[in-house]
């Protein structure tokens, strides 16, 4: 008989490739955003002179220290965050809420209602600018944090994502609370929520990311410098800063603006990196077949 041969293990090129070309992506992704964190270190007139080069001996902290003597970014975080933090309440709440009817409740029109909520979503946020513009100034909430909060504050990507993630839910839960008692709102409460938690930082992190870099509709209804959000002030920072200061240069103004943009970058960052593994799990929860 002739001696059995061990199969040889081949190379696995495609797996190989892949990688190759992944780590490629992410070099391209952040390779700017690593630019900009290290010039904003850099002297001014070096980013205009030397681009590319970064010299650690001439470390220097000059950019931050005049971008923050010059533009009010403190006030823009306290606006950001006072949004941040009631609209993503609001958005949290009632969009679960919502897709809690439409996923385990039977009512009249509800695939009617249901598809409306859909279609919002093919309508281009510009198109819908002017009529809540003319609507906030009738209630008189330009340039006021109603504005800002209570507009998009349950979208309808929020409550479709939700619905998806709630449709998983066995409906023998839910009876089995009903039988012991439990009312319509402790049945959400206390059997829903907690299944869904992966679904809901999933939406978490998406609703922080969309509410914080929010730029189009805040630059329309909050015009004044008080009530401006961080990206509104960011938009406007060179205006700011040459106004501030006389016979600024374009060198100085590109170091602000480089040390602006990387004191906004570092909340995104954080977050990100601290509910990374719960928005992965809140995806693959979203992405459930309902």
């Amino acid at each position: 008989m002739a001696p059995l041969q061990t199969p040889r293990r081949r190379f696995a090129l495609p797996a190989v490739g892949s990688q190759l070309f992944l780590v490629l992506l992410t070099l391209g992704f952040l390779a700017p955003v690593a630019w900009a964190v290290l010039s904003a270190f850099k002297p001014a007139i070096d980013i205009i002179r030397y681009p590319l080069v970064f010299d650690p001996t001439m470390f220097t902290l000059d950019n931050y220290v005049e971008m923050f003597s010059d533009v009010p970014i403190g006030l823009g975080f306290l606006n950001t965050g006072i949004v941040l933090v009631i609209k993503g309440a609001i958005t949290l709440f009632c969009a679960p809420l919502a897709a809690y009817a439409f996923a385990k409740y039977d009512f009249p029109g509800k695939t009617l209602i249901f598809g409306a909520v859909l279609v919002t979503l093919m309508l281009p946020t510009i198109v819908l600018i002017i009529p809540l513009l003319l609507e906030m100034k009738e209630l008189g909430w330009v340039n006021t944090y109603q504005a800002l909060i209570l507009p998009g504050s349950v979208d309808a990507f929020a409550i479709f994502w939700m619905r998806q993630v709630i449709a998983a839910v066995p409906d023998e839960l839910l009876d089995a609370a009903r039988v012991d008692g439990c009312g319509e709102f402790g049945i959400f409460w206390r059997i829903v929520v907690p299944v869904i938690r992966p679904g809901l930082a999933g939406l978490a992190v998406l609703t922080v990311m969309n509410i914080y870099n929010d730029f189009v509709w805040p630059v329309v209804v909050a015009s004044s410098e008080r009530m401006a959000t961080l990206q509104v002030m960011l938009s406007t920072l060179a205006q700011t800063i040459t106004g501030n200061k006389i016979g600024a240069d374009y060198a100085t103004v590109t170091g602000e603006l480089l040390a602006a943009a990387s004191v906004a970058l570092v909340p995104l960052l954080i977050v990100f990196i601290v509910f990374q593994r719960h928005f992965i799990n809140g995806i693959l929860a979203g992405s459930v077949k309902g």
